[in-house]
């Protein structure tokens, strides 16, 4: 197993290091070829200690999980033990896995930022004992466009809906784009409030 870490806002600490590596080699039952893990620490909001791991599989697959609490100790223990539910879910669809073959479609994705407000106009003393009569018409408060302020591109990978589903779940995400081996077409799976998943297909 290929081990690396990350101490952000925090000093390393060979004792988180054991720590990980002993929780991380249980998922060897499940898996015992190869694979890569990257262990991020940091604190965040000054008070809770954040564990996130993500991990290659010899198939090519990524899982990812991270949990905070108020101790990094504790936060690896939530995050491998909602890592290992997931392995265990799809344990036998895993060791089966094969790349489904199909064009690979490159997506485009922009966050925006709309913080800008229309500044209020002031006025002044004498504007405000002016008759309405004698005031300009008033002009449109000046709007700002939403800015971009992260771009990130990526690649959406031929697969089937329930792949997608396994995919997202894996990645611990809410949605998933993906290039659907059926229709050839962009589609995006999601996670409902309710439990269930919702599946968005482009049409012409």
């Amino acid at each position: 197993m290929q081990l690396s870490f990350t101490f952000r806002s925090t000093e390393a600490n060979e004792a988180l290091k054991e720590y990980a590596k002993e929780k991380l080699e249980r998922i060897h039952k499940y898996f015992p070829e190869p694979i890569k893990v990257h262990v991020v620490y940091s604190q965040q909001r000054g008070y809770l200690h954040a564990a996130d791991v993500q991990i290659t599989l010899s198939t090519g697959l990524v899982v990812k999980g991270m949990e905070a609490s108020e101790d990094f100790f504790s936060a690896i223990d939530l995050v491998m033990a909602k890592i290992e539910r997931q392995l265990r879910r799809y344990k036998d669809r895993i060791r089966d896995h094969k790349p489904a073959a199909g064009p690979q479609r490159s997506l485009t994705h922009r966050v925006f930022s709309d913080e800008g407000h229309a500044p209020t106009a002031t006025k002044t003393a004498a504007e405000k004992v002016a008759p309405a009569a004698a005031s300009p018409p008033a002009q449109p408060p000046a709007v700002e466009s939403p800015r971009i302020i992260k771009e990130d591109k990526f690649i959406a990978e031929p697969l089937s809906v329930d792949e997608a589903i396994m995919r997202m779940n894996l990645l611990h995400e809410s949605f998933l784009c993906f290039n659907n081996i059926e229709t050839h077409q962009i589609n995006v799976v999601y996670r409902r409030d309710d439990g269930t998943y919702g599946l968005i297909e482009t049409t012409h």
